[in-house]
């Protein structure tokens, strides 16, 4: 279970670096990185406790970063 948390973090890392870079989003690297480790976290506790999932681990960090990404700048934007 250890190794799924580091790797949903490592993935979700690496969502937010290629999405910044792509120019999907305009937040900044470390914001991205921030957003989508948040999101990957809150997915992750979800499926541990709820057992909400999309399948694979990897897949569900994926997702969730995107999610999150899509979300969470756009709630706060005017």
């Amino acid at each position: 279970m250890f190794m799924v948390l580091m790797g949903t973090v490592v993935i979700a890392g690496i969502v937010g670096y290629i999405s910044e870079k792509s120019g999907f989003t305009h937040n900044g690297y470390l914001q991205s990185i921030i957003i989508c480790v948040g999101g990957a976290f809150l997915f992750y506790f979800l499926r541990i406790m709820f057992g909400i999932g999309f399948g694979s681990p990897g897949m569900n960090a994926i997702l969730s970063s995107i999610g999150a990404l899509i979300i969470v700048p756009f709630h706060w934007r005017k």
